[in-house]
């Protein structure tokens, strides 16, 4: 899909052209009323009213617009004008979508719902920009827009509408707040991240955060395989066209080299399962680096990833610390950031930066060529972190083991975490983790309520060691660790890729053994050392 993207962008050039078009944004509008005829749609009042009414807002601005043309005798002409920009970043995030869509199936069954809001989005920016100009540029602006809102956060279909509004948020931002960039008029905010932090700041605020299924996609993401190196294949063909490697790199490096020092400090990672989550990965491919809303000089650039960087993690820090959902971590700074770009741009042409500018390094090399050259030392960066699982799908962060051990050397927060993910498998079923709970409760949460409740739990579920312990709690007794059953692996050996696949006792042992589980390994013999 990315080499597609690069040669598409090579190579195709469609010239402007004007033509007359005065019912397209109805075309638009009419399309959004046959998806509410779909099943999915009728069948859920509360997402068919959200279509009604986003539709009956357009039909009626349409109806004023044009009446209003047609009493003072404007002329609306439609100007066709594919920007490379736009149909670029729409290939590299509809591959994203289709190949996450493949691994969790919810987001092809919201296909619908991503076609609505692409109509919704053609319809009210035609109609915004007629209402403010005679002229409207028609190309694949909305893709981009409404692709990069929904790989970060969709509202549930009990409240789409808000999904509606959203959309219509970041075209009118790209609209009407505008300033001069270097002589012209250009838009501040990125369209598509603007809305997302603005909404998100609301959620967060209202408590609400439970109305989308932000947490499910930023967990999702990392289901299908090799998902970082998907994302940096898919990144390319935009970093070659519009030079944003550096921004990338810089991100990437940067919260990358935090977490390095963060686990030589601790002992444990700053992100818990991986040195830099895949939503994170993926904002810094396809959500920050809109060339429009980002430094002009290349030092500039280098600063602005890095302060991606290190603002994801701040944020992180900060939204967990305050108990709230900390999938927002890359989305609330955005504006912020593209608020600050002529200020990073004047930093970087001052006499104290200009040294620094990578560009010095590559003068008598042309734009395409430095790109290139940028692009070669990512490869090279990226090579090295997936060699050393900075990047990839074995970060030993996801697995238990890992959690134990570190909680057993008292590392700070460890204990915790172990705690929470032992919660979480006893929820799913594991009699084993619901026994290691109990004796979590009981140790070192001095919580002998709990830890009978969760013993009591584990035995139901036929762990009898579990059945046991639960006696021992309530007379004091020494309380015993057991290993797991075959039927516990299933649900204990699940890291952050999603359900585990293989089920015979021989495939179970030799995946215990790899992710650290050292009774697994007797038990799986010779083949889990081929």
């Amino acid at each position: 899909m990315a080499i597609a993207c690069l040669v598409a962008g090579a190579r195709v050039t469609i010239p402007r052209t004007k033509i007359r078009a005065l019912g397209l944004p109805l075309v638009f509008t009419l399309g959004l009323v046959a998806l509410g005829f779909l099943d999915s749609v009728r069948h859920n009042p509360r997402l068919l009213w959200s279509f009604a009414g986003a539709a009956s807002a357009l039909a009626v601005w349409d109806a004023v617009l044009f009446a209003s043309a047609l009493r003072t005798g404007r002329t609306l002409t439609l100007e066709i004008v594919p920007r490379k920009q736009h149909y670029l970043q729409a290939c590299a995030q509809g591959a994203v979508l289709l190949y996450w869509g493949w691994y969790w199936r919810h987001v092809y069954d919201s296909a619908h719902l991503i076609a609505a809001q692409l109509l919704f989005a053609y319809a009210f920016d035609m109609l915004l920009g007629w209402s403010r100009r005679d002229t409207y540029a028609l190309g694949f602006g909305p893709f981009p827009v409404v692709f990069s809102i929904n790989l970060f956060l969709w509202f549930k279909p009990d409240w789409f509408y808000l999904q509606f509004l959203m959309v219509a948020l970041g075209f009118a931002a790209k609209e009407l707040i505008r300033w001069d960039k270097e002589g012209r008029s250009a838009h501040i905010f990125n369209p598509s991240s603007f809305p997302l932090a603005v909404f998100s700041l609301g959620l967060m605020l209202t408590g609400t955060s439970d109305l989308t299924w932000g947490q499910d996609i930023a967990s999702t993401q990392f289901y299908p395989p090799h998902m970082y190196l998907m994302l940096f294949v898919v990144g390319l063909p935009g970093q070659f066209f519009f030079g944003v490697t550096s921004m990338t790199m810089a991100a990437v490096v940067t919260t990358y080299l935090f977490g390095l020092l963060y686990y030589a400090a601790t002992g444990i990672y700053f992100f818990y399962d991986s040195y830099i989550p895949i939503a994170v990965f993926l904002g810094m491919h396809l959500l920050f680096t809109d060339p429009s809303t980002s430094p002009r000089t290349e030092l500039g650039r280098v600063i602005f990833g890095m302060l991606y960087g290190l603002s994801t993690v701040a944020l992180y820090e900060l939204l967990g610390s305050a108990g709230l959902p900390t999938f927002y971590d890359k989305l609330l700074q955005i504006p912020l950031l593209n608020l600050s770009i002529t200020s990073i741009d004047r930093a970087a042409r001052s006499n104290l930066l200009r040294a620094f500018d990578p560009t010095a390094l590559g003068r008598w090399l042309a734009p395409r060529q430095r790109h290139l050259a940028y692009m070669s030392l990512w490869a090279i960066v990226f090579a090295v972190m997936s060699a050393v699982q900075a990047v990839g799908d074995s970060h030993p962060g996801q697995w238990l083991p890992f959690w134990r051990q570190a909680c057993s050397q008292e590392r700070r927060y460890a204990c915790a975490y172990l705690g929470n993910v032992q919660a979480s498998f006893c929820e799913r079923g594991s009699g084993w983790a619901c026994n290691e709970l109990g004796i979590f409760q009981a140790q070192r949460e001095l919580d002998r309520a709990g830890a009978v409740e969760s013993m009591l739990r584990g035995c139901d579920f036929g762990f009898a060691p579990a059945c046991v312990n639960a006696g021992r709690v309530a007379a004091g007794g020494t309380l015993e660790s057991a290993t797991p059953a075959v039927r516990d692996y299933p649900i204990i050996l699940k890291g952050s890729k999603g359900p585990v696949t293989a089920r015979t006792p021989a495939d179970l042992y030799v995946l215990a053994c790899r992710e650290g589980w050292p009774d697994a390994c007797g038990r799986a013999g010779p083949i889990a050392h081929r």
